[in-house]
């Protein structure tokens, strides 16, 4: 051979991917290797030229080479198709990884090929093409890798049983695969038939691979915290989060866990996501969460500083350019922030955040049937609080209350215990004359679950002061309203809305009307089924 095998191997070995390749482009071309009587040497040498290739991110280029040695694989004759003799490198190589960066060896493994296939299709976004590659081959010739790549597919594909099947048959092999755990918990399976899935067949000592007097109990509270969240008991979530953590001081990932805005108080939240940077200031995952917060609390220092560090770490990924369109609707360029956040989609079109902050800005952009469509995808992805409030008042503005009202009433079915949810039934029902008794049923049962929740308690504030407009009680409605928006000053003394609320109810007291909206009374909803609803979850 003009280029000899196991230098090929020793260059892939090691990373030298450049220089693979370009030898790669001798060996597929040399004339020393007649590829029709050792057409098994051609095709070796194709496929380290696919993994040269797909290592430089030439995939297109890769998928021709591994397509070009199955060719070559298949035209070898029966009786030359000989196991060669192991030896030591070719023993080593054939217990690594299949993954694209291995040598090829000798006697050309089919599946594998597949599977590099699959990977490249992966790496270019095509879903249907590496799930065709992936389905030829045969399920007890898959891998630990090849099933969870496997179970991606299929949940990309919404093909939700069969990922199901795919995710369950990692754990059964390996209960550390956390990806799979917190598939299978967003996927919907309880904790204990997620952990029913760890092996416990002895291994040679004896003991069970997974040993239940000690990682077993963590990961099993670990499992269990997953899916609390993932059933909207954020209370219990924490809960088993903060054990975690009295064990695992300083983890960065309970730590991000936690600081989700979904589970915490955004305070909270924030203050988890500090910690996490004071530990490792080069982590990207979850950042532009944080910079969401960081816009709500009108922190315009440390977003830009954010901003600036995730620039510096990888200004590759999602959460940057999400973290980008924060920073750049903060400037009040709406078209740039929106031209980031589809950036951040292209980059990762299962990026939650990404289709969150869409929504907001086509809101912003008084642009609402654009809004229900982006915060349609977020919900497809993983339903949250948010994805449902921005819902109620994209249809709110559409005017169209009856969908409204059924977006808040899948978030109060969905999220029980929520106080938030249950204001955003109210919200919905304060948005007609008709319905500002039943508003109000809803912001003090918000209240009575979280005293200290302020958007119900200024949702109440407002109602009291409308319902004070009109009618002989005028001055008692005034009165509650004043009782309401100090409460919540005294949740928040720097609450700026309840600040100009409260401006905005001396003027009334002294008979002078602010800001009259007109009311919509063909917008009224009388919606007898969804009204026993309501009171039963009330």
């Amino acid at each position: 051979m003009d280029v000899p095998k196991d230098q090929f191997s020793t260059l892939l070995e090691h990373g030298l991917y450049s220089s693979a390749q370009i030898i790669g482009c001798f060996a597929v071309s040399s004339t020393s290797i007649n590829p029709e009587t050792s057409p098994h040497l051609r095709a070796e040498s194709l496929v380290q030229f696919g993994d040269a290739l797909f290592r430089e991110k030439e995939y297109r280029r890769a998928i021709q080479a591994y397509k070009q040695a199955l060719q070559y694989h298949k035209i070898i004759p029966k009786q030359s198709a000989v196991t060669p003799p192991t030896t030591r490198s070719s023993l080593s190589a054939s217990n690594r990884s299949s993954s694209p960066n291995s040598a090829s060896i000798s006697g050309l493994n089919e599946n594998e090929v597949k599977f590099k296939i699959a990977k490249c299709h992966s790496s270019l976004s095509e879903n249907r093409a590496a799930l065709a590659e992936m389905e030829g081959i045969p399920s007890k010739s898959r891998n630990l890798e090849m099933n969870l790549m496997m179970a991606k597919l299929y949940r990309n594909s919404r093909h939700t049983r069969s990922a199901i099947g795919c995710y369950k048959e990692c754990l059964r092999h390996c209960p550390f695969i956390i990806e799979a755990i917190i598939a299978l918990a967003e996927l919907g399976i309880a904790a204990k038939d997620i952990i029913s899935l760890f092996p416990q067949t002895p291994n040679r000592s004896g003991r069970p691979p997974f040993d239940h007097f000690d990682s077993s109990r963590w990961l099993q509270r670990y499992v269990e915290a997953q899916c609390c969240i993932v059933s909207n008991d954020y209370k219990g979530g924490l809960e088993l989060f903060t054990e975690l953590l009295q064990r695992f001081p300083n983890n960065i990932h309970i730590l991000l866990e936690m600081a989700k805005p979904v589970i915490g108080k955004n305070d909270e939240a924030i203050l988890d996501f500090e910690k996490v940077r004071s530990i490792d200031p080069y982590v990207v995952t979850y950042m532009d969460e944080y910079a969401m917060l960081l816009k709500l609390k009108s922190d315009n220092s440390k977003l830009n500083k954010l901003v600036h560090d995730l620039l510096s770490v990888d200004p590759t990924r999602p959460e940057v350019f999400v973290a980008l369109s924060v920073l750049w609707e903060k400037k009040n360029d709406e078209r740039g922030a929106l031209s980031y956040v589809e950036k951040s989609i292209r980059i990762d079109e299962r990026h939650v955040a990404g289709y969150i902050m869409k929504g907001n800005l086509f809101l912003s952009m008084n642009q609402p049937e654009a809004a229900v469509i982006a915060y349609r995808g977020a919900q497809e992805l993983r339903p949250d609080l948010r994805s449902y409030q921005g819902l109620v008042r994209s249809y709110l503005a559409l005017t169209k209350i009856k969908e409204a009202l059924h977006a808040a009433r899948e978030a109060m079915k969905a999220m029980p215990q929520s106080a938030k949810a249950l204001k955003l039934v109210g919200d919905v029902h304060a948005s007609s004359t008709s319905g500002r008794e039943k508003a109000k049923k809803f912001y003090e049962s918000a209240l009575r679950l979280e005293p200290g929740f302020l958007g119900a308690a200024l949702a109440l504030a407002e109602l009291h002061v409308m319902e004070g407009r009109n009618g002989d009680a005028a001055t008692n409605m005034l009165q509650e309203a004043l009782s309401h928006y100090q409460a919540a000053l005294r949740i928040n003394v720097q609450n700026e809305a309840a600040k100009k609320g409260l401006e905005r109810l001396e003027k009334q007291m002294k008979g002078v009307d602010p800001d009259a909206p007109e009311e919509d009374e063909d917008n009224e909803v009388d919606d007898a089924d969804g009204d026993q609803e309501e009171a039963e979850l009330l």
